[in-house]
């Protein structure tokens, strides 16, 4: 494979500004340039057939129909050196310490609401603001035991965050299976390139789980709490209950009891469960307190939970700090809570809710992206340079209609990593989500998801809107390599 005609609009993660390839890059460069395009060819062939035969897929909500679909794997691998990285797992632990704080806070004292650095009209608009939840204290302080943090690269190579997803973040399989799939098809580069591994996930989100029961002199009765096969994230569901050795469970599967106890319906009756991992929205998880004509979940399940006989992770309520517009305020949260700078910056935001930064972005449409505070998915947003007047001139009257709901960011050009091509390898943008574990300590994935807008130009990432994805390699530097 010839690298010669490779060149990036922006910042690339295998290649500086001059065309040589990046020091953790180097081995990986030269490994690919040995290889004809050919050879290279039947390489990813050979991993979409793993892919395949694995069982990596995700399904897709359109026109009525649910469609199963292999999420696009590309084998050159984003490289991330261990130096790198290091800074970037303390800036996540940072983050998500404070996020934890603040939502506790919220659903507690309030305190950063009565000390002005919160706004409390953005939290009386907050449409993932449980009340239900306040007063309660989970195990250990913790409300969002996963989350998964979005990181964009700009073109000046600044590393910034974009998103903290800290409902039910997902993803995390895709990232164990790419790596799996990458082994298969490269043998020889694992045993050649050091490079810290990721498959010990499972086990970490199990002690995550286990350190919740309520019953911590016994071994814990875990469960998974799934919507079910039509769910886009089913295969995850599937594989993570199965790596942890925990079971896989519909809201039919569990009852409370009068002892306001979850119980599970076995062959042998009836069982404890101490700790539910649960993979279903906060609306849907108790019709006795939300939504009364919801099937998926469990009654009296927020009943158990206030008992403190089951742990539920992510904490109901833990969603109040997963909105587009609360992420600008982290970096006040970090302060005010931790007294700390922030490590990770955000990327710039602009509030619509308030009228100088509204009064910009309405002036500015084409040159931003605009989301709504709470959608996911890569639904619902605008992207300036790509818009149509007709488009710009609908969003603006949705923002001016719920400015609450909507804020925007400037347009960054995106990093690159090179993928697989007829034509030879060509940039595409992507992102990474690495996943974060909070417990008594804060464990953080080495690396994460790294995901891939496979058409060319695409700022896109998400699986579902066509995105693809790649293993991603923290790579330890040998000294003088």
């Amino acid at each position: 494979m010839r690298w010669d005609g490779y060149r990036s609009p922006t910042w690339d993660e295998l290649f500086d500004g001059d065309g040589h390839p990046r020091e953790a890059a180097a081995r990986l460069v030269d490994y690919f340039g040995s290889l004809t395009q050919r050879e290279l060819a039947e390489r990813q062939v050979a991993a979409d057939v793993a892919a395949r035969v694995m069982g990596t897929t995700f399904t897709v909500y359109s026109e009525g129909r649910n469609v199963d679909r292999t999420l696009p794997f590309d084998v050159i691998p984003r490289i991330i050196p261990q130096g790198e990285w290091a800074r970037t797992e303390a800036g996540l632990q940072q983050r998500v310490r404070a996020l934890n704080l603040f939502i506790g806070d919220i659903y507690g004292a309030q305190r950063i609401v009565e000390a002005g650095v919160f706004p409390r009209e953005l939290l009386a608009e907050s449409v993932n603001f449980r009340p239900q939840c306040v007063g309660i204290r989970p195990p250990l302080g913790v409300w969002a035991h996963v989350c998964g943090s979005d990181l964009v690269r700009d073109g000046d190579g600044t590393l910034y965050a974009l998103e903290d997803n800290l409902r039910i973040p997902s993803g995390v399989s895709y990232m164990i299976q790419n790596r799996l799939v990458a082994k298969r098809v490269f043998p020889e580069l694992f045993e050649t390139t050091a490079i810290l591994p990721v498959d010990d996930y499972p086990a970490q989100l199990y002690d995550t789980l286990a350190a919740m029961t309520p019953r911590p002199g016994d071994v814990p009765v875990i469960a998974l709490l799934t919507p079910g096969i039509y769910n886009s994230a089913y295969f995850e569901h599937c594989y993570l209950a199965q790596s942890m050795g925990i079971e896989l469970v519909e809201g039919s599967d569990l009852f409370v009891g009068d002892d306001d106890c979850c119980y599970m319906r076995t062959v042998g009756g009836p069982e404890r469960v101490d700790v539910i991992y649960r993979r279903i929205d906060d609306l849907f998880l108790d019709p006795e307190c939300f939504h009364p004509d919801s099937v998926l979940g469990v009654p009296g399940l927020m009943r158990a939970w206030r008992a403190g006989n089951v742990a539920l992770a992510n904490a109901p309520g833990a969603g109040v700090a997963d909105d587009k517009v609360v992420f600008a305020f982290v970096p006040r949260m970090i302060r005010y809570y931790l007294g700390e700078e922030p490590i990770l910056p955000n990327v710039p935001s602009y509030l619509c809710m308030d009228p100088d930064d509204r009064a910009y972005v309405l002036d500015h449409l084409e040159e931003l992206v605009v989301k709504p505070a709470n959608e996911s998915g890569g639904y619902g947003m605008l992207i300036g340079p790509r818009s149509t007047a007709e488009e710009r001139s609908e969003f603006a009257a949705r923002i001016r209609a719920n400015p609450r709901n909507y804020m925007a960011q400037p347009t960054l050009a995106l990093s690159t990593a090179p993928i697989v091509t007829p034509d030879g390898p060509q940039p595409r943008h992507i992102d990474l989500r690495p996943f974060i574990l909070s417990r008594s300590d804060v464990y953080v994935t080495t690396g994460g998801l790294t995901r891939v807008a496979m058409n060319e130009g695409s700022l896109v990432v998400n699986s579902s809107q066509g995105g693809g994805a790649k293993d991603t390699w923290v790579v330890v530097v040998e000294e003088g390599a």
